[in-house]
């Protein structure tokens, strides 16, 4: 999933120098130290991170964003929290590893070397705060082109999701025809076929919905599951949110047959909102 997820490298192409990552701050956490109070005592250098190794073992991924932006960062922030729960323990600013940008990284990285290479602890804190120099988060960054066209984009696509779900379709209709056998001739002559029709109710509520016939002169309906004598229009009741299925079986008698097919038109509809669904379906008769 880390090579083959494309979310890395979408957000990468996204981000600039103000994007808010997570970040591992080294300008204050280098140089490393298991013993802050000896380093203190013997007047060594010594940074913010004693080397726990706590946000390595949180990182789902497993890795160690002490080594700088890696492609498997999830940005799932489990290692800021370790991090500054072990800061609150050893009596330091939380915040070693944070959401920052890189402008502000760099910014802060070139204080704490101070015009040269090498980390200097003392070019980042005067006695136990941090120096005037030092950038810290600012909301303002969010006020900028590329926020405000990401959020419009956005904006943009959640509207037309929106309108696609008002303006969707909340009844459905649809029919497929017997295979086999094609057509039934009956005992007076009449020709009958077969259809599996499903209606679907896409709405929170139960509602009654009517199935009729047009464009078949003379043909009539037979629904199994309805206990209703043959007609053009049945009233169907349909659970909310809800698909059903009806073995439906259409006859027209011998004197108002066409040979070969005929289009006709099953219609599904509600006449309480007045929604409703059509489907052109097929009748098959004889060839002669």
């Amino acid at each position: 999933c880390i090579y083959m997820c494309p979310w890395p490298r979408i957000q990468a192409a996204m981000l600039d120098e103000d994007s808010l990552v997570v970040t591992y701050n080294d300008w204050r956490g280098e140089p490393r130290t298991k013993g802050m109070k000896k380093a203190a005592q013997s007047g060594e250098a010594a940074g913010d991170c004693i080397d726990c190794n706590a946000c390595v073992a949180v990182c789902p991924t497993g890795i160690d964003i002490r080594d700088g932006q890696q492609l498997e960062c999830i940005t799932c922030a489990l290692c800021i929290d370790a991090c500054d729960d072990i800061m609150a323990k050893v009596g330091r600013p939380k915040g070693l590893i944070s959401y920052a940008t890189l402008r502000d990284y760099n910014h802060n990285m070139a204080v704490a070397c101070g015009g040269g290479t090498v980390i200097d602890p003392g070019n980042v804190r005067k006695e136990g705060r941090f120096v005037d120099a030092i950038r810290h988060f600012d909301w303002r960054i969010f006020l900028r082109l590329r926020t405000l066209i990401y959020f419009f984009a956005w904006a943009l696509v959640g509207l037309g999701i929106l309108i696609a779900l008002t303006a969707r379709d909340r009844l459905e209709v649809n029919v497929q025809h017997d295979r086999n056998p094609v057509f039934v001739t009956l005992s007076d002559g009449s020709i009958r076929n077969g259809y599996t029709v499903k209606l679907l109710n896409m709405i929170p509520e139960p509602r009654v919905i009517f199935l009729s016939l047009e464009g078949l002169p003379g043909a009539t309906m037979h629904i199994n599951e309805i206990d209703q004598p043959e007609g053009v229009s049945f009233a169907i009741p349909v659970e909310p949110d809800k698909l059903r299925a009806l073995k439906v079986f259409v006859s027209v008698p011998q004197h108002a047959l066409q040979p070969g097919k005929s289009n006709f038109q099953l219609i599904a509809e509600d006449k309480q909102s007045f929604e409703r669904d059509a489907y052109q379906a097929v009748f098959e008769a004889p060839r002669q």
